[in-house]
C-alpha cells in the first residue's frame, strides 16, 4: 500500500520566516534602497536627484540650456515626460527646443472664460527700451553666421547707440534715457537673454532670444518700432517748455505684442569673452 501521508514541511526552511504575501518583504533590502528615490526623512518624491535639480532649475530660471545648466539640460532630455507632468501639476507647460538646446516653462492657459489658473510666475511685460534691445539682439543673431550657440558678442555702447536712434529729436534728458537703457540691459542680463563675459561691458547674445522672438513676432515688432519712430517724429512739435515730450506722449508697447519671459531669482553666472 502506498503511503499517502503528506511529508512534513519545514516552514522555517521554505520561507525563512518571511511572509510570501508581504510585497515589501519579498524585495531584498539592498534592492529597495537602490530603487528608492528618497533623499531625506519622509521623502515620497518620485524623481531622482538629477531630475529634481532640473525641475528646480526650470522653476527658478527663465530657461535651462546646454550652456547655462549642462547637467540640468541632460536631465530634461532624459526625463522630459516626468518633468512635464510635474510642471503640469502646477499649471505650467514645458517647452523643449532640441535644436537650440533650450527648455523653458510657460503659464498654461485655461480654456474656461470664467476661471483662470493660479500662477506662480510674475507676468511683467518688457518695457519699450527692453523691446527695442530685444529686437536688435534678434536681428544681430539672425544676421550672424558664426557657428555654435551664444557666440555673438555685443558691446554696451552698441546697445546705447541703437536705442538712442529711437529717441525723439527734441528729447534733452539724455541721462534719464540712458538710465532706462541701463535698466533694460540689467533685466535682460538677469533673464539670461544677455550673458555676461569677463568684460562688464560686453555680452553674448543667448540663443533663447530666437525662442522669444520667432520670425513672425520679430517682423511684427519691427513694424511696431518703425511706427513708433514715425510717431516720435510727429510729436516733435508737441514738446514742453523744457524740450521733452509730454508725459504719456511716447507710444507704448501694444498689449498683444507683450513679451513675458519671467525673471531669474538668483545671480547670473559669468562666462568668458
Amino acid at each position: 500500500m502506498t503511503d499517502t501521508t503528506p511529508a512534513s514541511v519545514d516552514e522555517t526552511d521554505e520561507f525563512d520566516g518571511i511572509d510570501p504575501f508581504d510585497d515589501a518583504a519579498s524585495v531584498p533590502e539592498d534592492d529597495r534602497d537602490e530603487s528608492s528615490f528618497a533623499l531625506f526623512e519622509g521623502d515620497e518624491g518620485r524623481l531622482d536627484d538629477a531630475q529634481r535639480r532640473a525641475l528646480v532649475a526650470l522653476l527658478r530660471h527663465s530657461y535651462v540650456s546646454a550652456r547655462t545648466h549642462a547637467d540640468e539640460w541632460r536631465a530634461v532630455l532624459d526625463a522630459e515626460h516626468q518633468l512635464r507632468s510635474r510642471l503640469n501639476d502646477l499649471f505650467l507647460e514645458l517647452h523643449v527646443d532640441r535644436d537650440r538646446e533650450v527648455a523653458w516653462k510657460r503659464q498654461a492657459r485655461s480654456e474656461s472664460q470664467r476661471r483662470g489658473f493660479p500662477t506662480l510666475l510674475r507676468d511683467v511685460p518688457y518695457t519699450r527700451e527692453e523691446t527695442i534691445v530685444l529686437v536688435w539682439l534678434r536681428m544681430r543673431l539672425r544676421a550672424d553666421t558664426r557657428p555654435g550657440p551664444d557666440q555673438v558678442v555685443v558691446d554696451r555702447s552698441e546697445i546705447l547707440a541703437h536705442v538712442a536712434g529711437f529717441r525723439p529729436a527734441t528729447a534733452t534728458d539724455r541721462t534719464r534715457d540712458e538710465g532706462r537703457v541701463a535698466k533694460a540691459v540689467e533685466r535682460l542680463v538677469t533673464a539670461r537673454v544677455l550673458l555676461k563675459t569677463s568684460d562688464p561691458d560686453r555680452f553674448r547674445i543667448a540663443s533663447v532670444v530666437e525662442v522669444l522672438l520667432p520670425l513672425e513676432r520679430l517682423l511684427e515688432l519691427d513694424a511696431w518700432l518703425a511706427s513708433t519712430a514715425l510717431a516720435s517724429t510727429a510729436l516733435a512739435g508737441a514738446t514742453t517748455a523744457g524740450g521733452d515730450a509730454p508725459d504719456g506722449a511716447e507710444p507704448s508697447l501694444p498689449a498683444d505684442l507683450d513679451l513675458d519671459l519671467d525673471a531669474e531669482t538668483d545671480d547670473t553666472e559669468e562666462g568668458s569673452a
